[in-house]
């Protein structure tokens, strides 16, 4: 899984004004991420809006992003859920041509015991028929998937990765300490990369590589100069991304740039004035 290291981008899904997908402003993100250096693209996951959209926009969506990218980087699909049953239905119904692999998230509101996460995920890579990249975000979640249950499950031959977000250095030394030497340790935080990066880890799925593609070129295959200065110029946009919630911030700043429109769906609103004004303030200082 060589193709999975360096920098995946965690799409947004354009909308137009009237909630519906703006699949030109979806053409016009891809070819910006990839001719920005991103090695591969991760649709539908959390920063996709996924849990907003129905069935037939999933596949429209997955549909579109294989066409527009043509084959030129690798595609990651999310496809995860607390029903893993229903997981599983998704899998046996769907076309994995063109898909590199699936990040799967870990249950939600349900909030299983740590056995419980090992056997969902065991169910999901026996059934999968592409490589499976685990996904720990406890903010989301509500649960934590713990090293031990990690590496538990780094053990599966369908398993290649975690994308960790849950902020835990420690938590992620500890999964470095004893992975095998192929499983890909990922930075689900876009200021934990050279972190992790430090300790082993592979990469970054990263929201900010929407907007920023060659910054994080830079941070995970530039020199170690390159990378640390890539890092710190971050710092300054990163918490307006999540001042009202991702990706409300990242798709204000692609608006910006002329990318796409920031129109996100309820529940979620698009950017107050004032966080526009901040916004477009940092992204004046970018150019």
């Amino acid at each position: 899984m060589q193709q999975l290291k360096g920098t995946g981008v965690a799409l947004v899904t354009p909308f137009h004004d009237d909630y519906s997908i703006d699949f030109e402003g979806l053409k016009r993100l891809i070819d910006h991420v990839i001719d920005g250096g991103v090695d591969y693209l991760v649709v539908l996951g959390t920063t996709g809006e996924t849990v907003t959209l129905s069935s037939a926009e999933k596949k429209q969506v997955l549909t579109a992003c294989l066409e527009y990218n043509a084959g030129r980087v690798p595609v990651v699909y999310g496809m995860g859920g607390n029903n893993t049953m229903s997981v599983l239905s998704d899998i046996a119904n769907t076309d994995f041509s063109g898909i590199t692999a699936i990040l799967s998230v870990s249950p939600y509101y349900n909030k299983p015991t740590q056995a419980g996460i090992i056997a969902h995920y065991k169910a999901i890579a026996d059934a999968c028929p592409v490589p499976v990249i685990l996904y720990n975000i406890p903010g989301r979640t509500m649960s934590n998937i713990t090293a031990e249950t990690t590496l538990s499950l780094a053990e599966h031959s369908n398993i290649i990765g975690m994308k960790e977000a849950s902020g835990n250095l420690e938590q992620c030394m500890q999964i470095a300490a004893k992975m095998p030497k192929d499983f890909l340790l990922v930075s689900g935080d876009d200021l934990m990369t050279k972190a992790l990066y430090s300790i082993g880890g592979s990469g970054i799925i990263s929201v900010m590589a929407n907007a920023l593609p060659a910054t994080f070129k830079a941070l995970c295959h530039g020199s170690e100069e390159e990378s640390l200065q890539a890092a710190f110029s971050l710092l300054p946009m990163n918490g307006l991304m999540y001042e009202e919630s991702n990706p409300v911030g990242i798709k204000n700043l692609l608006c910006h740039m002329g990318i796409c429109d920031d129109q996100v769906r309820l529940p979620m609103l698009r950017a107050s004035l004032t966080l526009n004004q901040k916004i477009k303030a940092e992204f004046q200082k970018l150019k």
